[in-house]
């Protein structure tokens, strides 16, 4: 039995007699799946003008809908159908009662409809619009048509969908669970309001590229591919920066991008090997500018979709309340108890976290350590939204240094419900510096960091031409979305990656 067939272990047995269905249509010079129907109304739009009919009221306005069947009672003389609407920006899966009467379609249309439509069909009916004497609006149908003929059983609509079939079936996940359509209109409205935030501000939208000849802007295992027309390796990107840096040197002041990014990770409730980021950059800012950017894109995002108080599985969040600042090293050394700073060995750190009981590289240095324990010890606890700063260098190669302590950098990663949601810089600009970083990031992947950023000649040419000041933002919309709706990432993705043969 296939992975489709669970949905009903009677499905094979279901689709032979759907097919002879099909086969039927086709033998008595019918078409199972024409290319139109005469639709002159959607269901929304029936239901709106009509709405205000009384129980039992009849009207000689004719209309033509269509949608899927997902209920129907034949009875002698008068069959009921329940059909659905699909998902629009203002309405999900509007249902509209369509009856056929023997008086109204004839005894041939009344038997073809019996004999013909299963659950899951998408039909077409024509008639007057009226209120049944039970109190449904409904399409009283003068003639029908199949519009297309289902070939696999809909899911028992009572009776609820496991998670794994949600995500590996999404189409019929979206066909019978509510939740699953509401989903993908509250994504796309989170979208949009991102995008007019920062066209309320200014900012153009650009597109980059996916497929890239060296890797960059972060520190992540790309997915590897190979360029037949030009015999060359290449990798998916794993961020966005560095060509929208490249926009700004040669005058996109204010420029950003949603896209796809991808990396060759692990995969768990809070990840996905491709996933949706925002970034931004803007000239002449830095990352207190570009943080007051991101608190406004999160809470305009939450006013587009509901509340700005949060129910996270961490606790209450309250967006609406003040958005800290907390030092890396302070904060590490609250709750340890005791005192750790840039001067801190590596030796101290490692004892530190052999007491907390953490697994570590014996390669990690001093600055990975500080940034490992954080993100296990801290990071957690950080409820409502934080901004953590003060960064050791060694924690994002793209940052400038911190303006009056060279032993930290100017970047920030934005905590709420105790998990990264964004990230900020203030940008490094300094061609030499960036020089700097970029090889020792290309001597640890000489070393075999899969992680570690390639050495990009162009992009440092690009910043050799002169970059402005700037500050950069990037925003993971999976996490954003599992954040305004209190759901997994494989819920906020509508088809995420999965494991083959489940």
């Amino acid at each position: 039995m296939s992975a489709h067939d669970e949905l009903d272990p009677d499905a094979p047995e279901q689709m032979r007699v759907r097919r002879e269905k099909r086969d039927r249509l086709l033998a008595d010079g019918r078409q199972p799946y024409p290319v139109s129907v005469p639709r002159t109304h959607d269901l929304d739009e029936v239901r709106a003008k009509w709405g205000h009919l009384q129980t039992g009221e009849e009207t000689q306005d004719v209309v033509g809908v269509a949608g899927r069947v997902v209920f129907i009672r034949n009875t002698g003389k008068l069959c009921f159908a329940t059909l659905q609407q699909g998902l629009t920006q203002e309405h999900s899966g509007v249902r509209l009662q369509v009856m056929l009467s023997l008086a109204e379609v004839g005894e041939e249309a009344l038997t073809s409809w019996k004999a013909e439509v299963d659950l899951g069909d998408f039909v077409f009916v024509e008639g007057r619009v009226i209120w049944s004497r039970r109190g449904e609006l409904s399409v009283m149908a003068s003639r029908w048509e199949m519009a297309s003929k289902a070939l696999r059983p809909m899911p028992t609509m009572h009776k609820e969908l496991s998670p794994e079939m949600r995500v590996r079936q999404r189409y019929a996940d979206l066909a019978v669970r509510e939740a699953a359509r509401d989903m993908v209109r509250t994504r796309a409205k989170i979208t949009r309001s991102i995008r007019e935030t920062l066209h309320r501000g200014g900012f153009v939208e650009i597109e980059t590229p996916i497929l890239q000849l060296i890797h960059g802007g972060a520190t992540a295992r790309p997915f590897n591919t190979h360029l037949n027309a030009f015999d060359t390796h290449m990798t998916l990107r794993i961020a966005l920066e560095l060509f929208l840096k490249r926009a700004a040197v040669g005058g996109v002041e204010r420029v950003y991008e949603m896209g796809r990014i991808f990396r060759n990770e692990g995969i768990d409730s809070t990840h996905s090997a491709e996933f949706t980021m925002l970034e931004v950059y803007e000239a002449w800012g830095d990352q207190r500018s570009i943080a007051a950017l991101i608190q406004q894109i999160i809470v305009d995002a939450a006013d587009a979709v509901g509340s700005r108080q949060l129910d996270t599985p961490k606790g209450e969040v309250n967006l609406d309340g003040e958005w800290t600042w907390l030092s890396v090293y302070p904060g590490l050394s609250a709750e340890l108890g005791e005192e750790v700073t840039p001067e801190t060995s590596v030796e101290t750190l490692r004892a530190v976290a052999a007491r907390h009981q953490l697994q570590v590289d014996p390669g990690w240095d001093a600055q990975k350590l500080v940034v490992e324990l954080f993100g296990e010890l801290v990071e957690p606890q950080l409820i409502q939204p934080t901004f953590v700063c003060d960064y050791p260098p060694a924690a994002q190669p793209l940052a400038r240094p911190h303006r009056s302590d060279p032993n930290l950098i100017e970047a920030w990663d934005l905590i709420i419900g105790g998990m990264e949601r964004g990230t900020g810089f203030s940008e490094l600009v300094d061609p030499v510096i960036q020089r700097e970083r970029l090889v020792a990031q290309s001597l640890k992947a000489a070393a075999g960091d899969v992680e570690a950023m390639q050495l990009d000649e162009d992009f440092l040419a690009a910043l050799e031409f002169g970059a402005p000041p700037m500050g950069g933002l990037g925003l993971g919309i999976d996490r954003l979305v599992m954040l305004l709706t209190g759901v997994g990432i494989r819920e906020t993705i509508l088809f995420p990656l999965l494991k083959p043969g489940g």
